[in-house]
């Protein structure tokens, strides 16, 4: 692990001249974007049951924080591109999250909840597509280490998770909304390092490539169906994962541990995923990933009662969502050119977390309410199963493409 670490210091100090603060920098927002995303997935739904909401109910207000990242992303995305200023929308769409979410505190009925989660989640689902591009650019040349630091996003979902299930059960579930805002305050403060912003450049003459031209690409589209399909697959663990084990008898703490398992198996994958990249193709690294992420549903859908398999399906999660994370980023960052990277980032996160997860939701409150948890889970097996025959199609995938 020295050794490790003195190479990618070594790397980092050819290109920056303080190689350890810009670490820092990039990796303290991910600790703590991703903390938010380590309190809200696991516990949000156990809170609003405790709140009194039904199971339906709870995956509508479960899948408003998916379709803001269908609508924010893209709109910031079109902003950033066109004025370059991507630290600036960082900062205002962070500070913006944390004066949104205190509207938590005084919602009470379905309609309020739903319009604070919305208005929130807007401008916190609006930031990370930007960071991307903000992290990759700062990077130049070294961006095989975008998974090291990646990994402390992972990092900062653990702590949040397995912390947030000891306070829950130690105290109550009722500490959400405190906790929650706690880790927004870091978040917005996060945002304000210094980071260089990518450079415009005019248009070469003779040089066309638009947006659309680079996304029509038959690689481009199928990546994209598969994105959309991987995350409705996940619709069912965000949304009543929790839930369901609660069900089965595991406590909070219990639930955390879970959780927190499988992100620190994503961890161990970032540590290596950069010779992963250098190694295996996308196309093969992605086929693996979706078998595995299969297999995984499956796991959850017929023996979430052993706990042994329970702990070897959650460390499955490094690749149901590490792997194909990681190689999603390297996929989007070499397909589209640099005037395009704002809006492709957020077509990725949109397109999967967003709409992908929106009707993954749906489709789950809809399937637990009419056939129980295990269906719900079964479904989402066979859509990560038809992603991974996506994956399979002739001449679909290639390691890497040319932008022009």
């Amino acid at each position: 692990m020295v050794c490790c670490g003195d190479r990618i210091y070594n790397r980092l100090a050819s290109i920056v001249d303080d190689p350890i603060m810009l670490f820092t920098k990039l990796s303290s927002f991910y600790f703590f974007y991703f903390s938010l995303l380590g309190v809200m997935a696991p516990y949000l739904g156990l809170y609003l049951e405790y709140q009194g909401f039904e199971l339906f109910e709870i995956a509508q207000l479960s899948s408003i924080l998916m379709l803001t990242k269908v609508l924010a992303p893209n709109i910031w995305g079109h902003v950033a591109d066109r004025y370059q200023n991507r630290l600036l929308l960082v900062r205002v769409g962070s500070i913006a999250t944390l004066f949104c979410y205190v509207g938590f505190f005084f919602a009470d009925l379905f309609w309020h909840y739903a319009f604070v989660v919305g208005l929130f989640s807007f401008f916190w689902n609006a930031v990370l597509p930007q960071y991307e591009v903000l992290t990759l650019h700062n990077l130049p040349n070294a961006s095989e280490w975008y998974s090291r630091i990646r990994l402390w996003g992972s990092v900062g979902f653990i702590a949040s998770v397995v912390g947030g299930g000891f306070i829950f059960d130690a105290y109550s579930v009722d500490l959400f909304p405190y906790v929650v805002l706690g880790v927004v305050f870091f978040i917005a403060l996060a945002s304000f390092y210094k980071l260089d912003e990518p450079v415009t450049f005019e248009r070469e003459k003779g040089h066309e490539s638009t947006f659309m031209r680079q996304f029509c690409r038959r690689p481009v589209y199928l990546f994209f169906a598969i994105c959309f399909l991987l995350q409705l697959s996940h619709g069912a663990y965000y949304t009543y994962f929790s839930i369901f084990l609660e069900t089965l008898g595991y406590d909070k703490t219990e639930i955390g541990l879970l959780w927190g398992l499988g992100v620190f198996a994503e961890v161990i994958l970032f540590c290596v995923m950069h010779y992963w990249l250098e190694r295996w193709t996308i196309r093969g690294i992605m086929f693996c990933a979706l078998v595995l992420t299969t297999l995984r549903w499956l796991a959850i859908s017929f023996f979430a009662e052993s706990l042994p398999v329970l702990v070897l399906a959650q460390c499955l999660h490094a690749m149901s969502f590490g792997a194909m994370h990681a190689a999603s980023i390297h996929f989007v960052h070499v397909s589209f050119d640099h005037r395009n990277q704002g809006r492709a980032q957020a077509l990725y996160s949109s397109l999967g977390f967003g709409l992908g997860g929106a009707v993954g939701a749906i489709l789950s409150g809809i399937t637990v309410r009419s056939f129980g948890y295990e269906a719900a889970f079964l479904i989402s097996a066979c859509c990560a199963f038809i992603a991974a025959m996506l994956v399979l199609v002739p001449k679909g995938f290639v390691s890497k493409l040319s932008v022009d």
